[in-house]
């Protein structure tokens, strides 16, 4: 282990992952990067989870498990910081894995850049082929972005880079944050907008070092359930969040705003008929809070034509939209 390489603290939120977490763990293991340390923190899962948790444990001296009773990957990922003893902090999903040089790549940058967060890119995998092909492939000399914070919203953030994961913190601006609990859908968007106040300058590096699992059990896979609402609450949080940073920035997330909601309610549409009228009071909010974000400014102008096209037609025959889009979907 080189010793002058400050300690990076590897936070694994897992949740019924038996089949996933091994393969992770020795993906950070297998780092060029090799001051680390990993926490694990296995949230209520119900699989034999905690049985792998106890041999990686076993396996490893740089791995620390902590358990939780089932209160989501948020308060999962705040038990994780609070342990956490590194000079530099990252998070990795269980499911997900890191090619070699992910760590070192974005330790480099963020040396380099004089910068508080460095990410990277990441790829899609669905199998364990594509993920031998994909993880194996010779990376090429990739671009580096840096940005202020205001920068770092407008292009990054709000252009879709909103995820907490393929990132490495410097620990002052985690010890500003946290996670907040109860969410399940774009809580890290919303840490990503909580830090902007305590960094001076995020670098990105278009490296692919992040391999993300295409989980068909993921969340946003998953049919509609009163969680998927988290995603019209973390957008309303963002938008308060955002107005108090730069309220010119209100008809650009409101279109992020509106396409949240369509896409909840396209979850409810989804539902067998019967079980979508145990839902209604759940459509009922998706067209209040519809017609709200609509009414802002230079908001209805910004959407793609699609988008037009289906916030209307929600917003005048919510019922209506909700059967004929369930209809299509389903044949």
């Amino acid at each position: 282990m080189d010793e002058k390489l400050p300690l990076i603290s590897v936070i694994v939120p897992v949740y019924n992952g038996q089949d996933y977490l091994e393969n992770c763990i020795e993906s950070i293991e297998s780092q060029t990067y090799d001051n680390l340390e990993i926490i694990v923190v296995n949230d209520g899962s119900l699989d034999a989870t905690d049985v792998v948790c106890d041999r990686l444990r076993e396996s490893y001296d740089n791995v620390y498990v902590f358990t939780l009773d089932d209160k989501g990957v948020s308060a999962a990922r705040n038990t994780g910081l609070k342990a956490a003893q590194g000079e530099l902090i990252t998070f990795v999903d269980a499911d997900d894995r890191l090619r070699p040089g992910m760590l070192r790549t974005l330790y480099d940058c963020m040396e380099t850049c004089g910068s508080d967060v460095a990410g990277c890119g990441f790829f899609l995998w669905h199998s364990e082929e594509e993920w031998a092909d994909r993880s194996a492939a010779e990376a090429t000399e990739a671009q580096i972005q840096v940005y202020e914070p205001d920068r770092y919203l407008r292009e990054a953030i709000l252009c879709g880079n909103s995820r907490c994961w393929s990132k490495l913190y410097r620990r002052h601006v985690m010890e500003r944050v946290h996670f907040q609990e109860g969410l399940t859908i774009g809580e890290d968007m919303l840490l990503l907008i909580k830090m902007l106040p305590w960094v001076h300058k995020i670098a990105e590096t278009e490296y692919p070092g992040y391999g993300y699992y295409q989980n068909p059990a993921g969340a946003i896979n998953r049919k509609f359930t009163p969680a998927y609402m988290d995603q019209i609450t973390c957008w309303q949080l963002a938008r308060e969040e955002i107005l108090r940073m730069d309220r010119s920035l209100d008809a650009q997330v409101c279109v992020h705003y509106v396409m949240g909601i369509m896409l909840t309610a396209g979850k409810l549409a989804m539902l067998p008929r019967e079980e979508r009228g145990g839902f209604r009071e759940y459509a009922r909010v998706c067209h209040e809070r519809l017609r709200g974000v609509l009414r802002v400014s230079g908001t209805f102008g910004r959407l793609s034509a699609g988008y037009r096209v289906k916030a209307a037609f929600f917003l005048l025959f919510p019922d209506l939209y909700l059967y004929l889009y369930g209809l299509r979907k389903q044949t």
